[in-house]
């Protein structure tokens, strides 16, 4: 059963209009009519709120409908990239200091080739951090699988 119609049969249930739900939220109708007609969903904070008026779960109240199910799983991913555009400051910053210890080490040394070395090192590191560690996923994926 989808979230809406479990919502809706819950407040009818409890013999209120979607007036008097939206007064108890603090939400206007409007909305509780788009979560009766699956049109939209509620956050979690009016998620937690209408279990307590409904006396029931937020398990209760979600697991039954896909959708929104998906629509969690998505929510995750999206904070899953989150820590992917961290990883590739972090990428970033390693390809920078690699790149001044090239140049540090090309003038210490006085050797060319190293520095050119570390430079390109570093440049790659920059450029292809996402793929790297992908790539080092993949590898470790592999091994644990062996």
């Amino acid at each position: 059963m989808r979230l809406g119609n479990q919502l809706q049969r819950l407040r009818e249930a409890k013999n209120m209009s979607r007036e008097e739900l939206a007064q108890q939220i603090n939400v206007s109708r409007q909305a509780v009519y788009k979560w009766e007609n699956n049109k939209g969903y509620p956050d979690i904070q009016n998620l937690l709120r209408l279990s307590e008026i409904y006396e029931t779960t937020i398990d209760e109240l979600i697991k039954n409908d896909p959708t929104l199910q998906r629509k969690i799983d998505n929510n995750q991913d999206e904070s899953k990239e989150l820590d992917d555009e961290e990883m590739l400051n972090l990428g970033f910053y390693i390809g920078i200091v690699i790149i001044f210890l090239g140049i540090f080490l090309g003038i210490a040394l006085g050797n060319l080739i190293v520095s050119t070395f570390l430079n390109i090192i570093g440049t790659l590191i920059i450029c292809f951090y996402k793929d790297i560690l992908k790539f080092l996923k993949s590898i470790k994926k592999d091994f644990n699988e062996q």
